[in-house]
C-alpha cells in the first residue's frame, strides 16, 4: 500500500524567498568588524562595494546596510551558521574593537543571542533544525499588539497568497508565515511596548506579482512604485475590516527581477593566513 503524504507540508505559497533585511548603519568599518569578522559572514564582492552601502551574504540571503543614521529592527533575525561552533571565539575577537557600542552576545539554550553595535538582535543557530540548510536567514520575528495575530495571518493568506498559521505558544499568540524554503516571518503578540517604526525593511520575491499589487493599489497601500520589477508597501491591514495592524516595509520583487536568485559568494571563515588550506576559500551552502 502506498504511503499517504500530507502534501500541504510542502506548500511554499506565493512568497518564494525572503531575500534581505535592510537596516541603516552609521559606520561601515564598525559594520565590517561585526558582520564580517565577528559573525563570520561575507561582504558581497560584486554589488555595493563602496562606503555608501554594504551587502552582507548569508548563503542565499543578505543584510543590506546603507550608511545613514542607525535603524533598529523591531524584533530579531534568525540565522543558521555553518561555523556555529567557532562563533563564540569570533565574537570574542571583536569585543575590544566594538567596546562602547551595544555589541553583546550570550550562549542560550538552543542558540547564541547576539546584539549588533546599534542594537539589532540576532539569534544564531546550528543547521540541524532546518534540515539541509547550512547557511542562511531562516526567520524575521516582530512583536505585535495583542489581538493583531488573526488579522495578520488573514492578510498574508488573502493578499500575499502565503500559508500562515496562528498558534498559541508559551509566550502568547504567534503567527508563522511561510516565505520560502526554510524561511518564516513570525509575528508574536506581546503586552510590552512596541518601539516606533524607523523605516527598516525586508525584501521578498513573489510569483504572482500583479495580484497583490492590484489589491494594495485599490486601497491606497502602495508606498512606492519602484520600477517594472518592484514595488513597496508598509502597512499590514486586516483584509476584512481594513484596520491597520503593523508597519514593516516590504520591498516586493518579481521573479523576473534582474537580481532574482542570483548566486552569492560565501567565504569559509575558518581560513586563516597561518593555517591556510588550498582550495578551501569558498563555502557552498547545501541549500538556500
Amino acid at each position: 500500500m502506498a504511503e499517504a503524504y500530507d502534501r500541504r507540508r510542502q506548500d511554499v505559497g506565493n512568497i518564494l524567498a525572503l531575500e534581505h533585511v535592510n537596516v541603516w548603519v552609521p559606520d561601515q568599518r564598525t559594520a565590517t568588524a561585526f558582520y564580517v569578522t565577528g559573525l563570520g559572514l561575507t561582504r558581497d564582492p560584486c554589488v555595493m562595494v563602496g562606503t555608501e552601502n554594504m551587502w552582507i551574504n548569508i548563503g542565499a540571503h543578505q543584510f543590506h546596510l546603507p550608511t545613514n543614521r542607525p535603524q533598529v529592527l523591531r524584533g530579531e533575525v534568525g540565522l543558521v551558521l555553518q561555523h556555529f561552533g567557532a562563533l563564540p571565539a569570533q565574537l570574542e575577537s571583536v569585543r575590544d574593537e566594538l567596546a562602547g557600542t551595544q555589541f553583546a552576545w550570550a550562549i542560550e539554550d538552543t542558540h547564541i543571542a547576539v546584539t549588533s553595535p546599534w542594537g539589532n538582535r540576532l539569534r544564531c543557530y546550528p543547521s540541524g533544525p532546518w534540515g539541509d540548510l547550512t547557511l542562511g536567514m531562516v526567520y524575521v520575528e516582530f512583536p505585535v499588539q495583542p489581538g493583531a495575530a488573526d488579522g495578520i495571518a488573514r492578510f498574508y493568506r488573502t493578499v500575499m497568497g502565503a500559508p500562515a498559521s496562528v498558534t498559541r505558544e508559551a509566550t502568547g499568540v504567534v503567527v508563522r508565515v511561510v516565505v520560502g524554503r526554510h524561511q518564516e516571518l513570525i509575528f508574536r503578540e506581546t503586552e510590552a511596548p512596541i518601539a516606533p517604526y524607523d523605516g527598516h525593511h525586508i525584501a521578498i520575491y513573489i510569483a504572482n506579482f500583479s495580484g497583490p499589487h492590484a489589491w494594495l493599489a485599490e486601497r491606497g497601500l502602495i508606498a512606492e512604485e519602484s520600477g517594472e520589477h518592484q514595488y513597496r508597501f508598509v502597512a499590514l491591514v486586516d483584509p476584512d475590516t481594513g484596520a491597520p495592524l503593523f508597519e514593516i516595509e516590504h520591498e516586493v520583487r518579481s521573479v523576473t527581477h534582474p537580481m532574482a536568485f542570483r548566486p552569492l559568494v560565501n567565504r569559509n571563515p575558518a581560513q586563516r593566513q597561518r593555517t591556510y588550506a588550498r582550495g578551501r576559500d569558498a563555502f557552498v551552502p547545501d541549500a538556500g
